[in-house]
């Protein structure tokens, strides 16, 4: 059994602090361990420059991938509303790894690394953090899934307050950045959704872009308001932040989707409008943000990817929705001590993004766990 990845967290101090907290924990880690993953609270967003400085010359790594977030993850713990770090160190061979992104790689400097490094047919694992403020992110993922087709993205888009920096080798934004792993390193890589469907598919008849005109050739808010009930048909000022829109995605054999917000309602003309293009012929579902059903099915996802290891995870890294965590599992942690409770006690980083990557798709209202084994 492999030794586990090298961890440290600390919070609630200032970033000198905490640099040096974490440091204390780390202990002599010169010469053992050749990548490090960092995620800092975005409220560091100005200090993040000494932090990574400091974490290079006063551990010999070079080489540090992350990103800020709203809040952060680790083993058992949510980080919210306080200045934290997390960080963990994995012992791999330079072989084995590939960053990517920069000061300012154009959108054709970022293929190209990503070409030059995922040559083999075999399957690379990438983890990868995305500007939500950059419009051309969605589709820069669709790109570099279809560069390199044998790649497996994971990830998230940055959560921040300030600005959306993202970590790689040094502090970044305004595109992509990541790290791929050759078939070498050993993963395991579960989603879990934190909405559920209500009722059954329908088909878009009808749409313009991002507008649903018909479901099933009927007018789309009549087929909407029969699947959410009548309570909630009455007053569809109640479904903000309670219902959505699902895509299924073709051909998946999982039966999964992606849940896309209801950004407006034109009860007149019967017309739904929602966050992403619609296409005619495809499929629709109404989903529903429930609690429950969001434990139930990360305690499916938690048991799948239990099964498929022999050993504990030498490390791990989640990228969970912002609207989960403590708004959807309750105060203390909670989603994080679901992972804790089911896999046991090992390095976890991670925080609470603005959109989840899993499988080269994006997701919201997710959850997308990367285990090293």
């Amino acid at each position: 059994m492999a030794e586990p990845f090298q961890f440290a967290t600390a919070s609630d101090q200032s970033s000198r602090e905490l640099v040096n907290d974490c440091l204390r924990q780390l202990g002599d880690v010169r010469g053992k361990f050749r990548l490090g993953f960092l995620y800092a609270s975005d409220s560091l967003c100005n200090d993040l420059e000494d932090v990574v400085g400091r974490l290079k010359q006063e551990t010999g790594i070079q080489d540090w991938v992350g990103t800020v977030g709203v809040g952060l993850c680790s083993t058992g713990c949510e980080y919210y509303d306080q200045a934290a770090l997390v960080i963990m160190l994995a012992d791999l061979e330079a072989r084995d790894f590939s960053i990517i992104g920069g000061k300012s790689p154009n959108e054709e400097q970022l293929l190209e690394q990503v070409t030059s490094y995922c040559k083999e047919e075999l399957p690379h694992v990438g983890i990868i953090h995305g500007d939500p403020s950059n419009p051309a992110t969605p589709s820069l993922i669709e790109k570099i899934s279809e560069a390199v087709p044998n790649a497996y993205l994971v990830g998230g888009l940055t959560s921040s307050n300030f600005q959306n920096h993202q970590i790689a080798r040094d502090v970044v934004n305004g595109s992509i950045s990541g790290i791929f792993f050759s078939p070498q390193v050993s993963t395991v890589v579960g989603h879990t959704q934190g909405c559920t469907p209500l009722d059954m598919q329908h088909v878009i008849t009808k749409a313009d872009r991002n507008l649903l005109i018909e479901l099933d050739h009927r007018p789309a808010l009549d087929v909407f308001r029969e699947d959410i009930g009548e309570v909630l048909a009455k007053d569809l000022h109640k479904i903000a932040g309670y219902i959505f829109a699902g895509l299924p995605i073709e051909y998946s054999d999982t039966g999964d989707y992606l849940v896309r917000n209801i950004i407006g309602i034109d009860e007149q003309e019967k017309i739904i409008a929602v966050g992403d293009y619609l296409y005619e012929g495809s499929k629709f579902m109404v989903c529903r943000r429930d609690g429950n059903s969001a434990r139930e099915d990360m305690l499916r996802m938690l048991g799948t990817m239990k099964s498929r290891m022999q050993d504990s995870p030498r490390g791990g890294v989640y990228y969970t929705c912002l609207g989960r965590g403590r708004y959807q599992f309750g105060e203390n942690s909670e989603e994080l001590k679901m992972i804790q409770d089911t896999l046991g006690d090992f390095p976890l980083v991670g925080f609470f993004a603005n959109g989840e990557i899993f499988h080269n798709r994006l997701y919201g209202y997710t959850g997308v766990l990367t285990l090293f084994t």
